[in-house]
């Protein structure tokens, strides 16, 4: 599927640039609760200008529960608010949305330097329209990742790691989000840095190619993104769970 929207956003497509960026807070209520706060915002450029922060296309909140019923095994919740700006794939400026989800995550191959992890997940989207009413939109993504640690690159003893998926989405038809059941194909490569146990930055690279009737859409984005472990740890002190390996570091936007 990758291949094929890859070598279809050739024939014709609209180019832009993006910058996202993702702050994650976590929180350790035990060895199978982990809680998640989440807050990002996207840039896009415009057919007319290639920067990519030439203004604001999404706002978002998000809210996690994580749970591990075993080591290979992570099962997730999710709420969030999206405030959708003049997002290009919508058919709409301001469109706000509320999206609930269900994540499953499971660790295929673990090993100390290598690490692949599949993930599943089936989203509730509910996309304010012209007429403004909120239209129910469903989605789900499939992600494969794969992490592995650059050793010869620690600076002062600090880990630092790569990582790569792949993940494609498929959705049902909206009047907001367009008629196509495949909705898009993301490969995303990037880097991650481990400040301490606590604090993890990752800048990488995505790649989003978006089949479409009339001009398909490629996206080049620039990710940042920034974790916070046990954030909230003055509130739950008592326990610190032990992590696990499905534990890949990001939730994905």
């Amino acid at each position: 599927m990758f291949l094929i929207g890859f070598s279809h956003s050739y024939s014709q497509s609209d180019k832009l640039n993006q910058f996202w960026n993702e702050y994650a807070f976590t929180a350790d209520l035990s060895q199978n609760w982990v809680l998640e706060l989440d807050a990002g915002l996207s840039s896009s450029s415009i057919p007319d200008n290639p920067n990519m922060f030439h203004n604001i296309t999404q706002v978002y909140f998000r809210a996690w529960a994580h749970y591990y019923p075993a080591q290979r095994w992570k099962l997730s919740i999710f709420y969030a608010y999206f405030g959708n700006r003049n997002v290009p794939e919508l058919s709409q400026e301001n469109t706000p949305e509320l999206r609930s989800a269900v994540q499953v995550t499971y660790s295929l191959f673990t090993q100390k330097s290598f690490k692949v992890n599949l993930r599943g997940r089936f989203e509730d989207r509910h996309l304010k329209n012209e007429s403004s009413n909120f239209e129910a939109v469903e989605r789900f993504r499939f992600q494969v990742k794969a992490v592995y640690p650059l050793n010869f690159l620690k600076v002062n003893k600090i880990p630092i790691y790569s990582f790569a998926s792949d993940e494609v989405f498929f959705k049902t038809k909206s009047a907001v989000s367009g008629p196509d059941f495949f909705d898009r194909n993301r490969f995303t490569v990037g880097l991650g840095i481990s400040l301490n146990n606590d604090i993890q930055i990752e800048p990488s690279y995505a790649r989003e190619v978006m089949p479409r009737e009339t001009s398909d859409q490629l996206v080049n984005a620039f990710q940042l993104n920034f974790i916070f472990n046990n954030f909230f740890s003055n509130l739950t002190k008592s326990f610190k769970r032990t992590k696990t390996s499905v534990d890949d570091g990001s939730s994905g936007i």
